[in-house]
């Protein structure tokens, strides 16, 4: 069995992850070959004028790690601290994602190493810009399709489509997914990720009987993941006792009045300042005696290190790698049930997928409709890990890791080895 640890980087620690599951599968060493890299990937330096006349050169990325089941799919971060070794690792894990959900994709990521809140809007329109240029060899409706992540929104994606539609001469909408409605998008995406995770520990807590009227929940991270899973689960009747962001966090044993707390965000664009709870760290965060944990920031927020103090009954990740390996065996050998990030967060990829549909057929669904099938997919994704976990008595991350690896390495081989 592959040892894990805290100080792997991400890539390595997705490859080992991949390994647990391929070792259980038993995987040939040629197919474990094939899956254990990116297929393709792409690395760009380009120029980009700035307000004050001056000229800057950005790095940025696009890797494809697996295309055997459809075309690849997978979101664009802005981040000043993003690297080649990082987007390799989300692009694999979007393809056991996708896969897991069942969709007829592969996995793909894409970055800009670029603090977007350093630069005016115009600065950032024209590195979006030449940036979609760059990587317009790899990108299409059939090829792959780049959404938002960390530092992007519907407004990047509909400059990514406008400049690709102009190189082509037409029209593209299929080329992204999270635009605006008014050029394309999909009713019920901006809130998908969210919306798919509530969902999903909706019907996980009829399993593990949690009841989430009177469930206590904390959430690490108050963008659009975090802000939104607080609203949907305080509607279900849960009380949200702790927010944080990258400043810190503030905690209100009664439960936060998330009304005013999001018109405070909204003006400030920090919780820093609100008068209506009590200042916390981060790391107080995550330790806090709550029924349910959502780490929905940036990745390996809870390490070996933290683990053995975290309290929560449940952990539902909303970011991507939360939990490092080590603190995953940690938390299970404590009871912690833990919701991963394959299965957790696949709510905006999986209406991203509805979203792409529409635009090739250029029919459009109500949200409505949108939000039940999203809802079919994520309960039929935890029914299928939940029973893999119980049969093969392992932890979910590792039974959705054998839903999503198997289902890969069966298109692959049925696919076979060109010429």
């Amino acid at each position: 069995m592959t040892t894990l640890s805290d100080t792997d980087s991400p890539f390595a620690i997705a490859q080992q992850q991949f390994d647990i599951a391929a070792d259980l599968l038993g995987l040939a060493p040629g197919l474990r070959g094939i899956l254990r890299c990116p297929q393709r990937e792409m690395s760009v330096a380009f120029p980009v004028k700035l307000d004050d006349g001056s000229t800057r050169v950005f790095e940025g990325f696009r890797v494809q790690h697996n295309l055997s089941r459809g075309p690849t799919k997978g979101g664009i971060r802005y981040h000043p601290s993003v690297s080649l070794d990082e987007v390799r690792a989300l692009a694999m894990w979007m393809t056991w994602k996708c896969a897991v959900a069942n969709l007829p994709y592969g996995g793909a990521k894409g970055a800009v190493v670029v603090d977007p809140k350093a630069l005016t809007p115009g600065e950032i329109e024209r590195l979006t810009r030449r940036y979609a240029t760059e990587i317009s060899l790899l990108i299409g409706p059939e090829k792959d399709v780049p959404a938002p992540d960390v530092g992007t929104d519907a407004q990047v994606m509909a400059w990514i489509m406008d400049t690709i539609s102009m190189h082509q001469g037409y029209t593209v909408p299929a080329i992204v997914t999270g635009k605006p409605l008014n050029i394309g998008g999909s009713e019920g995406r901006s809130d998908a990720t969210a919306r798919g995770l509530v969902y999903l520990l909706n019907d996980a807590s009829r399993h593990i009987g949690l009841n989430l009227q009177n469930a206590r929940v904390a959430i690490q991270g108050f963008g659009k993941v975090g802000a939104s899973t607080a609203q949907f689960l305080s509607g279900l009747g849960a009380t949200i006792v702790a927010v944080s962001d990258t400043g810190g966090g503030l905690f209100r044993q009664s439960g936060l009045d998330l009304a005013p707390l999001l018109e405070h965000k909204r003006q400030t664009g920090a919780l820093a300042g609100f008068a209506g709870a009590d200042a916390i760290t981060n790391a107080e965060l995550l330790e806090l005696d709550v029924d349910v944990l959502v780490p929905a920031a940036l990745s390996g927020a809870i390490t070996g290190e933290n683990a053995p103090r975290v309290r929560a009954h449940v952990i539902v990740e909303g970011a991507n790698g939360p939990l490092t390996p080590a603190a995953d065996q940690i938390l299970y050998d404590q009871g912690t049930f833990v919701l991963p990030d394959i299965l957790a967060n696949a709510g905006g990829v999986t209406v991203s997928y509805f979203e792409w549909v529409q635009g090739l057929q250029e029919f459009f669904w109500t949200e409505r409709e949108v939000n039940a099938q999203l809802e079919r997919v994520m309960v039929n994704s935890f029914q299928t890990v939940l029973r893999v976990a119980q049969e093969r008595r392992v932890d979910m991350r590792t039974a959705a890791y054998l839903v999503g690896v198997q289902r890969v390495a069966d298109a692959v081989a049925t696919r076979g080895i060109y010429p």
